[in-house]
């Protein structure tokens, strides 16, 4: 069962979730199904979430997408995104 933790910071968190509530639909369509959603004491604008994957050349490509590249830049996401493949 594939997992993915996605690790990135935003310029206001509140802004972003907006934004990342919005795209819902083109993740499930990917086969991402969000398990955990977490903010760091520290930095509340430090963001992690985990992620089931139903396919992960699917998630990859997805990942890797254009669509996902304009919306995390549109949502405020800032500085290097991490991901980690999991299984």
């Amino acid at each position: 069962m594939p997992h993915l933790l996605l690790h990135h910071k935003v310029q206001n968190f509140d802004t972003w979730k907006i934004t990342y509530d919005e795209h819902a639909t083109a993740r499930k369509a990917a086969g991402f199904t969000e398990l955990h959603l977490m903010r760091a004491l520290s930095d509340r604008n430090d963001v992690v979430i985990l992620f089931h994957l139903e396919d992960l050349a699917k998630a990859r490509v997805f990942a890797g997408s254009d669509d996902l590249k304009r919306t995390m830049q549109r949502s405020g996401v800032i500085g290097n995104v991490e991901l980690l493949e999991l299984d």
